[in-house]
């Protein structure tokens, strides 16, 4: 059977019957489409506050600890007494 034979076979078991839906299936879809999209508003929102987080304790980190300052060289004694 090619795919137009297929459509159109479907297409007629569909038009014969219409489907049937239990009754609290829609309310029971909103609710769960409703409970999804509060989860995700939360998800987003706590992803936010860490990048936020993370951001200011590399802010703090960088500025306490001045990663960018060259450290004093200990290999070498210092020249006194030329």
């Amino acid at each position: 059977m090619n795919r137009p034979d297929r459509e159109a076979a479907v297409r007629r078991m569909m038009e014969r019957t219409p489907p049937q839906v239990p009754p609290g299936l829609y309310a029971d879809v909103l609710r769960h489409g409703a409970r999804m999209l509060r989860r995700r508003t939360l998800a987003r929102r706590l992803m936010w506050l860490l990048l936020l987080a993370v951001s200011v304790a590399f802010l703090v980190w960088a500025l306490t600890v001045h990663p960018w300052a060259e450290p004093p060289s200990e290999t070498t004694p210092p020249l006194t007494g030329w």
